[in-house]
Protein backbone atom coordinates (compact mmCIF):
# COMPACT_ATOMS: atom_id res chain seq x y z
CA UNK A 1 0.00 0.00 0.00
CA UNK A 2 0.74 3.70 -0.36
CA UNK A 3 2.01 5.97 2.31
CA UNK A 4 -1.36 7.87 3.20
CA UNK A 5 -2.98 4.24 3.44
CA UNK A 6 -0.45 2.86 5.67
CA UNK A 7 -0.10 6.05 7.76
CA UNK A 8 -4.33 6.04 8.33
CA UNK A 9 -4.57 2.45 9.09
CA UNK A 10 -1.96 3.08 11.92
CA UNK A 11 -4.10 4.77 13.54
CA UNK A 12 -7.12 3.85 12.79
CA UNK A 13 -5.90 0.04 14.43
CA UNK A 14 -4.68 1.95 17.97
CA UNK A 15 -7.99 4.03 18.37
CA UNK A 16 -9.75 0.41 17.83
CA UNK A 17 -7.61 -0.81 20.29
CA UNK A 18 -8.37 2.47 22.65
CA UNK A 19 -11.77 1.08 21.95
CA UNK A 20 -11.45 -2.29 22.91
CA UNK A 21 -9.41 -1.24 26.39
CA UNK A 22 -12.85 1.29 27.24
CA UNK A 23 -14.86 -1.63 25.88
CA UNK A 24 -12.91 -3.95 28.98
CA UNK A 25 -13.38 -1.17 31.55
CA UNK A 26 -9.20 0.25 31.16
CA UNK A 27 -9.92 3.22 29.46
CA UNK A 28 -6.74 5.15 27.73
CA UNK A 29 -6.40 8.49 29.21
CA UNK A 30 -7.24 10.83 25.56
CA UNK A 31 -3.35 12.33 25.55
CA UNK A 32 -2.49 8.31 25.42
CA UNK A 33 -4.97 7.65 22.62
CA UNK A 34 -3.99 10.34 20.57
CA UNK A 35 -0.75 10.28 20.98
CA UNK A 36 -0.87 6.24 20.29
CA UNK A 37 -2.76 7.00 17.49
CA UNK A 38 0.19 9.57 15.55
CA UNK A 39 2.33 7.07 16.74
CA UNK A 40 1.05 4.13 14.98
CA UNK A 41 0.31 6.36 11.89
CA UNK A 42 3.91 7.21 11.85
CA UNK A 43 5.27 3.68 12.66
CA UNK A 44 3.08 2.49 10.01
CA UNK A 45 5.44 4.06 7.36
CA UNK A 46 8.70 2.79 9.03
CA UNK A 47 9.04 -0.23 7.36
CA UNK A 48 9.90 0.74 4.21
CA UNK A 49 13.07 1.88 5.56
CA UNK A 50 14.55 -0.49 3.27
CA UNK A 51 13.04 1.04 0.49
CA UNK A 52 15.04 4.43 -1.33
CA UNK A 53 11.54 5.65 -2.83
CA UNK A 54 9.31 5.44 -0.08
CA UNK A 55 7.84 8.47 2.15
CA UNK A 56 10.38 7.51 4.88
CA UNK A 57 13.19 8.04 2.74
CA UNK A 58 13.16 11.39 2.21
CA UNK A 59 11.06 12.38 5.65
CA UNK A 60 14.77 13.32 7.15
CA UNK A 61 16.93 14.65 4.63
CA UNK A 62 20.04 12.60 4.14
CA UNK A 63 19.85 10.95 6.88
CA UNK A 64 17.32 8.95 6.23
CA UNK A 65 18.20 8.41 2.50
CA UNK A 66 21.47 6.72 3.81
CA UNK A 67 19.93 5.08 6.49
CA UNK A 68 17.73 3.53 3.65
CA UNK A 69 20.72 2.43 1.85
CA UNK A 70 21.94 0.57 5.20
CA UNK A 71 18.86 -1.14 5.98
CA UNK A 72 18.22 -2.19 2.38
CA UNK A 73 21.80 -3.76 2.17
CA UNK A 74 21.52 -5.27 5.47
CA UNK A 75 17.64 -6.85 4.60
CA UNK A 76 19.44 -8.19 1.58
CA UNK A 77 21.93 -9.95 3.24
CA UNK A 78 19.68 -11.38 5.87
CA UNK A 79 17.26 -12.32 2.71
CA UNK A 80 20.26 -14.34 1.03
CA UNK A 81 21.78 -16.07 4.45
CA UNK A 82 18.59 -17.33 5.50
CA UNK A 83 16.93 -18.11 2.15
CA UNK A 84 15.67 -21.93 1.88
CA UNK A 85 15.63 -23.79 -1.79
CA UNK A 86 11.89 -21.91 -2.56
CA UNK A 87 12.44 -18.81 -2.01
CA UNK A 88 13.52 -16.62 -5.04
CA UNK A 89 16.01 -15.10 -5.92
CA UNK A 90 16.46 -11.46 -6.02
CA UNK A 91 18.79 -7.98 -5.93
CA UNK A 92 17.45 -6.11 -3.22
CA UNK A 93 16.27 -5.78 0.15
CA UNK A 94 12.66 -4.47 -0.09
CA UNK A 95 9.52 -6.55 1.82
CA UNK A 96 12.02 -8.62 3.75
CA UNK A 97 13.79 -8.41 7.19
CA UNK A 98 11.79 -4.98 8.44
CA UNK A 99 8.47 -6.46 7.20
CA UNK A 100 8.64 -9.18 9.60
CA UNK A 101 6.96 -9.95 13.02
CA UNK A 102 10.43 -10.20 14.61
CA UNK A 103 11.30 -6.44 13.29
CA UNK A 104 8.39 -4.91 14.41
CA UNK A 105 8.54 -6.48 17.86
CA UNK A 106 12.21 -5.40 18.20
CA UNK A 107 11.66 -2.02 17.04
CA UNK A 108 8.82 -1.72 19.70
CA UNK A 109 11.16 -3.24 22.65
CA UNK A 110 14.00 -0.84 21.21
CA UNK A 111 11.72 2.54 21.82
CA UNK A 112 10.06 1.26 24.96
CA UNK A 113 13.66 0.28 26.52
CA UNK A 114 14.74 3.70 24.71
CA UNK A 115 12.09 5.95 26.28
CA UNK A 116 12.75 4.22 30.01
CA UNK A 117 16.46 4.74 30.21
CA UNK A 118 16.93 7.36 28.37
CA UNK A 119 15.19 9.79 29.74
CA UNK A 120 12.74 12.87 28.47
CA UNK A 121 15.10 14.02 25.13
CA UNK A 122 14.80 9.81 24.78
CA UNK A 123 11.32 10.30 24.60
CA UNK A 124 11.11 13.91 22.77
CA UNK A 125 13.39 12.09 19.83
CA UNK A 126 10.51 8.88 20.02
CA UNK A 127 7.97 11.25 19.14
CA UNK A 128 9.33 13.74 17.10
CA UNK A 129 10.19 11.12 14.74
CA UNK A 130 6.83 9.61 14.72
CA UNK A 131 5.34 12.65 14.57
CA UNK A 132 7.23 13.59 11.11
CA UNK A 133 6.38 10.04 9.76
CA UNK A 134 2.59 10.63 10.62
CA UNK A 135 2.37 14.10 8.82
CA UNK A 136 4.05 13.09 5.85
CA UNK A 137 1.61 10.08 5.89
CA UNK A 138 -1.08 11.72 6.85
CA UNK A 139 -0.79 15.06 5.02
CA UNK A 140 0.80 13.11 2.11
CA UNK A 141 0.08 15.99 -0.19
CA UNK A 142 0.58 18.88 1.76
CA UNK A 143 3.90 17.54 3.09
CA UNK A 144 5.71 17.14 -0.18
CA UNK A 145 8.47 18.57 -1.51
CA UNK A 146 11.95 19.50 -0.12
CA UNK A 147 10.50 23.18 0.35
CA UNK A 148 8.28 21.36 3.04
CA UNK A 149 10.35 19.68 5.00
CA UNK A 150 11.54 22.46 7.62
CA UNK A 151 7.97 23.40 8.13
CA UNK A 152 7.32 19.41 9.19
CA UNK A 153 10.24 18.86 11.40
CA UNK A 154 9.05 22.23 13.13
CA UNK A 155 5.79 21.23 13.50
CA UNK A 156 6.63 17.65 14.61
CA UNK A 157 9.22 19.09 17.28
CA UNK A 158 6.58 21.72 18.47
CA UNK A 159 4.19 18.53 18.77
CA UNK A 160 6.53 16.71 20.18
CA UNK A 161 7.07 18.76 23.12
CA UNK A 162 3.64 19.45 23.75
CA UNK A 163 2.56 16.07 23.70
CA UNK A 164 5.13 14.87 25.93
CA UNK A 165 4.33 17.90 28.48
CA UNK A 166 0.69 16.80 28.51
CA UNK A 167 1.29 13.38 29.06
CA UNK A 168 3.83 14.13 31.89
CA UNK A 169 0.95 15.88 34.04
CA UNK A 170 -0.49 13.25 36.38
CA UNK A 171 -3.32 11.69 34.82
CA UNK A 172 -2.60 12.09 31.61
CA UNK A 173 -0.70 8.78 30.74
CA UNK A 174 3.14 8.68 31.17
CA UNK A 175 2.95 5.68 33.54
CA UNK A 176 -0.50 4.16 31.61
CA UNK A 177 -0.24 0.14 31.71
CA UNK A 178 2.87 0.09 33.40
CA UNK A 179 2.89 1.96 36.69
CA UNK A 180 5.44 0.91 38.67
CA UNK A 181 8.45 3.43 39.64
CA UNK A 182 10.50 3.78 36.83
CA UNK A 183 8.37 2.15 33.90
CA UNK A 184 6.83 6.17 32.75
CA UNK A 185 6.65 5.87 28.70
CA UNK A 186 7.21 1.63 28.63
CA UNK A 187 4.14 1.66 26.84
CA UNK A 188 5.62 3.72 23.58
CA UNK A 189 6.94 0.66 22.29
CA UNK A 190 3.33 -0.27 21.93
CA UNK A 191 1.70 1.56 19.09
CA UNK A 192 5.25 1.64 17.21
CA UNK A 193 5.02 -2.63 17.01
CA UNK A 194 1.87 -2.12 16.02
CA UNK A 195 2.08 0.42 13.41
CA UNK A 196 4.82 -1.89 12.03
CA UNK A 197 2.30 -4.69 12.43
CA UNK A 198 -0.42 -3.04 9.80
CA UNK A 199 1.73 -1.93 7.39
CA UNK A 200 2.64 -5.66 6.76
CA UNK A 201 -0.80 -6.92 7.17
CA UNK A 202 -1.67 -4.11 4.38
CA UNK A 203 1.34 -5.20 2.01
CA UNK A 204 -0.05 -8.61 2.58
CA UNK A 205 -3.11 -7.49 1.08
CA UNK A 206 -1.46 -6.59 -2.36
CA UNK A 207 -0.08 -8.65 -5.70
CA UNK A 208 3.53 -9.37 -3.85
CA UNK A 209 2.09 -10.19 -0.57
CA UNK A 210 4.41 -10.21 2.21
CA UNK A 211 6.92 -12.42 4.85
CA UNK A 212 5.25 -11.28 7.72
CA UNK A 213 6.49 -14.84 9.88
CA UNK A 214 10.02 -14.89 9.08
CA UNK A 215 12.16 -16.35 10.59
CA UNK A 216 9.34 -19.46 10.68
CA UNK A 217 9.39 -21.72 7.63
CA UNK A 218 6.56 -22.33 5.54
CA UNK A 219 7.05 -25.24 3.02
CA UNK A 220 9.99 -24.90 0.85
CA UNK A 221 10.15 -21.17 1.77
CA UNK A 222 11.27 -19.25 4.85
CA UNK A 223 10.42 -16.10 3.24
CA UNK A 224 6.94 -16.92 2.02
CA UNK A 225 4.86 -13.93 1.34
CA UNK A 226 1.56 -14.50 3.35
CA UNK A 227 -1.73 -12.97 1.48
CA UNK A 228 -5.18 -13.69 0.67
CA UNK A 229 -5.96 -15.73 -2.59
CA UNK A 230 -4.42 -13.90 -5.25
CA UNK A 231 -7.94 -13.01 -6.84
CA UNK A 232 -8.34 -11.22 -3.62
CA UNK A 233 -4.74 -8.87 -4.25
CA UNK A 234 -4.77 -5.43 -5.46
CA UNK A 235 -1.95 -3.63 -6.77
CA UNK A 236 -0.41 -0.93 -4.46
CA UNK A 237 -1.98 3.10 -5.50
CA UNK A 238 -5.00 1.53 -6.72
CA UNK A 239 -8.73 2.54 -6.79
CA UNK A 240 -9.16 -0.29 -4.37
CA UNK A 241 -6.89 1.26 -2.06
CA UNK A 242 -7.92 4.73 -2.86
CA UNK A 243 -11.46 4.60 -2.82
CA UNK A 244 -12.40 1.54 -0.88
CA UNK A 245 -9.63 0.99 1.94
CA UNK A 246 -8.83 4.60 2.94
CA UNK A 247 -12.38 5.66 3.41
CA UNK A 248 -12.89 2.13 5.54
CA UNK A 249 -9.77 3.22 8.11
CA UNK A 250 -11.54 6.78 8.27
CA UNK A 251 -14.49 5.69 9.12
CA UNK A 252 -12.94 2.85 11.58
CA UNK A 253 -10.73 5.45 12.92
CA UNK A 254 -13.33 7.92 14.13
CA UNK A 255 -15.93 5.19 15.40
CA UNK A 256 -12.75 3.88 17.28
CA UNK A 257 -12.32 6.98 18.50
CA UNK A 258 -15.89 7.69 19.59
CA UNK A 259 -15.83 4.65 21.53
CA UNK A 260 -12.50 4.76 23.19
CA UNK A 261 -13.76 8.41 24.60
CA UNK A 262 -17.14 7.43 25.54
CA UNK A 263 -19.12 9.45 23.51
CA UNK A 264 -20.73 5.94 21.82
Amino acid sequence: MMGPAHSLSGAAAWLGVGAAVAAAGHSMPWPVLLTGALISAGAALAPDLDHKAATISRAFGPLSRWLCEIVDKLSYAVYKATRKQGDARRSGGHRTLTHTWLWAVLTGAGASALAVTGGRWAVLAILFAHMVLAIEGLLWRAARGSSSDVLVWLLAATSAWIIAGTLDKPGNGSDWLFTEPGQQYLWLGLPIVLGALVHDIGDALTVSGCPILWPIPIGRKRWYPLGPPKVMRFRAGSWIELKVLMPVFMLLGGLGGAAALGFI
